[in-house]
Formats: C-alpha cells, structure tokens, sequence
C-alpha cells in the first residue's frame, strides 16, 4: 500500500522484452532505497512493482503484460519520467489516502490552464471509471493523491499547487498526456458489497439471467 504522496522523480533506465512481458530498469534518482529490500513494492507512475534486483542507481522489476495492458507503462521511452514512492509502513505519517497501487485504467489530459500560481487541469477517464469518480473525493493520477474538484460526464477537473508540480512529473505534463487512474478503493467495494446484498437477497432468492443482467452482468438483448 501507498499513500499518493511522491518522494522522487526517477526515470526508466532500460526496458527489456522478456517472452511477452517486460523487465525495467528504473533510476531512482533522490529515492533513498538503502532500506529497500529485494521482494519489496514501489510505485513506479501508480503502479505497484516488485524490487526483482538491484542495478546501478536503482532497481529492476519485472512488469507483466496484464500491467502493459491496463497502463501507461508498456509505451514509456527510455528516459521518461516516473513518479516514485516507497510502499508505506505502519508508522508512516498518513498524508495522502489508501493507494494499492493497482491501477484501473487511464485517463487523458485535456486541457492545462494557470491558476494564480497552481495549475488546473481537466481529465478525461475510461467511461467505466467516472462512476467511482466523486467530487471532493480522492484520486490517485501516476500515482499521486489528488483532490477531485469537479466531475461532467466522463471528465474531472484538479488543482496542482506549486509544491506538486516541482516535485512530480505533472509540473511538465500538457493536454494529450496520458495518465495511471486508480480510483478510491472504498468506492470500489461499497459497489461490489451492495451489489453482492442485492443480488443475496433478490426476491428470486438466487442468481439469475434477470437479475445479472439487472446489475449490468449481462448486454442488454437487441
């Protein structure tokens, strides 16, 4: 688990094709991993990796292509960016909100506009994404934990401050940039435990066409 809050910016180093899948190098540039041990999450843009070895100025992680699919991590260049954190401990100060660093889809810059000296940007997300997307709620984009300002259809809009845009990957990013969603993991189970009591106690007493296609299990029939 993570908390959203960024300690360094590193980059990829080196991006190995390993039967399919993947194997980074990554520099971590200020993050301090001397207490970092092999077997060890960090999140690397929102997404938790494994420390697999240790490299010159950093650590190698092996990265799946289930990973490759549902991120932006299959199509970063060599030298891009990255947004680093540690995995938290249980005396860690709890700044950010829960990340698990299991990301649910991405998301696209649509516009950058000044703000007196933050910077507001407009998100756009995965049509199945917005639902879990509320208002004042938290976020987690390429890994760091954000305030929702507002919520329009299928885009969001968020404030950076001065301090997040110096120390993320953000302070550089523009409309087309492509970035890691995590939503709020509450949201994630309230749906699912509501849906699982409704169909629990449908008054069909079991699972049926009708009531899987009810909770949105099943296409509507042409």
């Amino acid at each position: 688990m993570f908390t959203g809050i960024i300690e360094a910016i590193g980059s990829l180093k080196n991006a190995e094709l390993r039967g399919g899948d993947k194997r980074f190098s990554i520099d971590v540039g200020d993050l301090d991993i001397e207490s970092v041990s092999l077997g060890d999450s960090i999140s690397v843009n929102g997404v938790c990796l494994t420390v697999a070895e240790f490299c010159s100025k950093g650590f190698v992680a092996d990265v799946s292509v289930e990973t490759l699919s549902r991120t932006t991590l299959g199509d970063l260049a060599f030298g891009a960016p990255l947004n680093l954190e540690r995995a938290m401990l249980p005396t860690t100060r709890f700044n950010g909100h829960l990340v698990s660093g299991h990301v649910d889809g991405v998301g696209q810059i649509i516009k950058r506009k000044a703000d007196a000296r933050s910077v507001r940007f407009v998100i756009s997300a995965e049509e199945h994404l917005i639902r879990y997307i509320a208002e004042k709620g938290s976020i987690s984009l390429d890994g760091i934990s954000l305030t929702v300002n507002w919520v329009d259809g299928v885009q969001f809009g968020i404030n950076i401050v001065p301090h997040t845009l110096k120390k993320t990957t953000l302070g550089h990013a523009g409309a087309g940039h492509v970035v890691n969603l995590e939503v709020d993991i509450i949201a994630r189970y309230l749906e699912r435990l509501v849906k699982s009591e409704s169909i629990c106690h449908s008054e069909h007493n079991g699972v049926t066409r009708e009531v899987l296609a009810r909770f949105g299990y099943l296409a509507d029939k042409e």
